[in-house]
């Protein structure tokens, strides 16, 4: 199956009605990194096919569960470690009323993200390199699928919200039972990525 097939085969999968022009973004993204990849190392994932279901349909299967908090819609997201812009690109372009600043330490990577920004017509993202710990503006969710456990992104990123969404793989039990006081686990999705045979869930950390 080419990329255009299997991008709109998830995307009916999963159930998401799109904005006119996101599917054609989100290729144009796909082939962005895809180039962009052979002199910069974005991204372990080298197969155009697998880059559609490891990271666009896997950062779009979250937006059923982002939004039944329909409080979210319209609201300011922060993508912490976002790497090539995964999954804050993707919702941006998914979302446009959604306000993303994508937050990554890496200048080659924040690069990349920049021409993105730039050749797609993203007005409603913001780019900053830097790490997490040094952005001092307020969001009303951060989310991050990079960090290696839930104390490190509470760590690193609990300042910028009071609502923390970490995309995980299997169920983090032990990482859930260490979490830092002050936070809890509100609420777990679990995801379904169209294509890919592995275990995905939405962790929802809240200051208590």
């Amino acid at each position: 199956m080419m990329p255009t097939e299997q991008l709109h085969a998830g995307i009916a999968a999963l159930g998401l009605a799109l904005p006119d022009g996101a599917e054609q973004r989100l290729l144009a993204y796909l082939d962005l990194l895809v180039k962009w990849n052979r002199t910069y190392n974005l991204t372990a994932v080298r197969n155009p096919a697998d880059m559609v279901t490891h990271h666009l349909l896997d950062s779009l299967a979250l937006l059923p569960a982002l939004e039944q908090k329909s409080a979210l819609a319209g609201r300011r997201i922060a993508d912490v470690g976002s790497g090539a812009g995964l999954p804050g690109l993707v919702l941006s372009i998914a979302r446009p009323e959604w306000q993303v600043a994508s937050i990554e330490a890496s200048q080659k990577k924040t690069s990349f993200q920049q021409q993105a920004k730039i050749e797609l017509g993203l007005t409603n993202v913001s780019i900053h390199c830097a790490r997490a710990e040094a952005v001092t503006e307020i969001f009303d969710a951060a989310i991050s699928r990079a960090f290696a456990s839930l104390a490190d992104f509470v760590r690193y990123a609990g300042h910028l919200s009071d609502q923390l969404l970490a995309m995980k793989g299997i169920f983090p039990t032990a990482e859930v039972a260490a979490l830092p006081s002050g936070w809890r686990l509100a609420a777990s999705h679990e995801i379904t990525v169209p294509g890919l045979d592995a275990q995905r869930h939405l962790l929802v950390l809240e200051k208590t």
